[in-house]
């Protein structure tokens, strides 16, 4: 039988993990090789996974030169998982109180009164909400299941990813400091060259 090929999250998944399990930075072309080799997914879709991520929030990026950088901080991911599940708890929450005064209504409706109209409208809205919560039940248990491991995770290898930035944050004042030996460019010169922020420091 044909393999079943890997779904849109699913992809978004694995390239996050090439992200947290490495805790470096990448360029697209390092990405396209990658992916297909330790995560089975394939080249093309790459940048439109890439670039999801980034649309999404979940990974940064920033030209450096002529080059646009990609990196994915565990911390990060974490503060918007909380944010994504204190969104879907909030709806959830809502439409569970617009469930029980609906209910309310319909009980009401059944007293001395047949079948109407707007008891119709009333249960029919009943039941998408009931669908409604369903869904926000069921995302909310998805964020529930792998919060805990993430924030464990984040224990584990938020030093780690701290002194990643501050490796990368020393190697590119160790390329300044040469570039201005080697052909006495001014700082600000290099700094405006290569796009690199002038308030550029160590993570305390």
């Amino acid at each position: 039988s044909k393999k079943k090929g890997l779904s849109f999250e699913e992809k978004r998944a694995r390239m996050m993990e090439i992200f947290f399990e490495t805790k470096d930075v990448f360029q697209l072309k390092d990405l396209e090789k990658i992916a297909p080799k330790e995560k089975g997914i394939t080249s093309m879709s790459v940048k439109e996974i890439l670039q999801s991520l980034v649309d999404d929030g979940m990974v940064d990026t920033d030209r450096i030169g002529t080059s646009n950088y990609f990196w994915a901080f565990p911390s990060k991911a974490l503060h918007a998982r909380k944010r994504k599940l204190e969104e879907l708890e909030s709806q959830f929450a809502e439409s569970s109180q617009k469930k029980e005064a609906l209910q309310k209504s319909i009980e009401k409706s059944k007293i001395g009164r047949e079948d109407t109209a707007e008891r119709a409208a009333l249960l029919k809205e009943v039941a998408a909400l009931r669908q409604k919560k369903e869904q926000l039940k069921t995302e909310i248990d998805k964020y529930r299941e792998c919060d805990p491991d993430v924030v464990e995770e984040m224990r584990q290898t938020n030093q780690v990813a701290k002194e990643a930035a501050n490796r990368w944050t020393d190697n590119i004042f160790s390329i300044k400091s040469w570039a201005k030996r080697k052909f006495g460019f001014e700082e600000s010169r290099i700094d405006k060259g290569f796009g690199i922020p002038e308030d550029l420091d160590y993570i305390d």
